[in-house]
């Protein structure tokens, strides 16, 4: 079985036709974007030009392109589907070309991501029609991942680790966040990403920040680095690891609330198994770094889930009442920012059998968790 067989395979478009009967819509309409590649395993361009899968409760399904994008299609695993393929002229209009074959729908399902551009000329279209998110129909599917979708979260797991190894060799005082992110982003391609999605680098006041990114502010002796990474894969399946580095010596309140953040993220990580909700696996980390006295500068939730986007289902954060799964990946993050620097540490982990596993998870991230002075 190929690879793009078995992250994309033929069976998964029936699979989303009857979990669109499931929700009682008529009409799920997807553009360009990580359902369409889910669904059909076909990595469109998103343009102007309307492309779009259309999978009514009634009927076949059917994706329409436009016509100088039906190779790109028809090379795709889209073009090894019992799909239709259609095509539109670039004077058409491809918008009553879906409703003249859908009908006049009273429910549409609309890909998440899908432009306001389209989403509006679908209102005009379908005017009587609730308009509804994919994820819907799509979300519970794409949470429980397969194997092959678990082994490739696997391969971005070991590349960003490899990238995360070397970053000791770059991070010297006198260079800039900004030198060593230019460094790290070529890194991520080398290692078999084809997409750089973010980098962080933040040194110092900027560790407690957590979406950061890069500056060009001078790395210094005695900072404090958080360097938070991820990529996209050839397969479309994404990487994300967070681990925080020290230079030279740190303050002794430093190292004290990262032991209480290691002791956390460990914990929270040995809780995952499935019937756990993902609220209850927020709230165990949130506890020791609550319970250590630095709650209030815990800010963010304890973890996102990831696969085809660096952030989708399921959130592990309070309220989110969601038990765990099987094949269900997501990240371990907490994290404590006080104000002078901050850490973060960071594993993609899937919720696994115990039965199968030994226990109720299996790590993505490898790469030490200690803290790495340099």
């Amino acid at each position: 079985m190929s690879t793009d067989t078995a992250l994309y395979p033929s069976e998964r478009l029936a699979t989303v036709a009857e979990a669109v009967r499931a929700n009682a819509l008529d009409v799920l309409l997807l553009t360009p974007g990580p359902d369409l590649r889910y669904v059909t395993g076909y990595d469109a361009k998103q343009l102007e030009r309307l492309t779009c899968l259309a999978v009514p409760a009634k009927g076949n399904p059917f994706l329409l392109v436009p016509q100088l994008e039906l190779k790109a299609a028809q090379a795709s695993p889209a073009g090894a589907l019992d799909l239709e393929i259609l095509t539109w002229a670039e004077t058409g209009h491809p918008f009553g070309m879906i409703a003249r074959i859908v009908g006049d729908p009273q429910s549409v399902a609309l890909s998440d991501r899908m432009w306001a551009l389209h989403v509006m000329q679908f209102r005009d279209v379908f005017p009587r029609a609730k308009q509804y998110l994919a994820s819907t129909v799509l979300s519970p599917l794409r949470m429980r991942k397969s194997a092959a979708e678990i082994n490739a979260l696997r391969e971005a797991g070991e590349a960003i680790d490899r990238v995360h190894a070397k970053v000791p060799g770059w991070l010297k005082p006198g260079l800039t966040e900004r030198q060593v992110g230019a460094k790290i982003a070529e890194a991520i391609v080398a290692e078999g990403h084809v997409q750089v999605d973010f980098v962080i680098v933040g040194s110092g006041p900027n560790a407690a920040s957590p979406h950061h990114e890069v500056s060009d502010r001078v790395i210094r002796e005695g900072d404090v680095v958080v360097v938070d990474i991820g990529g996209t894969m050839p397969s479309g399946y994404c990487s994300d690891c967070t681990r925080t580095y020290a230079m030279g010596r740190v303050p002794d309140d430093f190292v004290k609330y990262y032991d209480v953040l290691y002791r956390a993220q460990e914990a929270a990580t040995n809780s995952v198994r499935p019937g756990v909700t993902a609220e209850s696996v927020d709230r165990t980390a949130r506890e020791i770094i609550a319970g250590a006295g630095y709650g209030e500068w815990f800010i963010h939730r304890t973890g996102h889930g990831i696969g085809l986007e660096s952030h989708e289902d399921p959130y592990i954060v309070e309220g989110n009442t969601l038990p765990l799964e099987p094949g269900m990946a997501f990240s371990i993050e907490p994290g404590i920012y006080p104000g002078p620097h901050g850490a973060r540490i960071e594993d993609i982990v899937v919720c696994t059998d115990p039965a199968t596993t030994g226990d109720g998870y299996q790590l993505m991230n490898n790469v030490p968790r200690d803290l790495v002075i340099v």
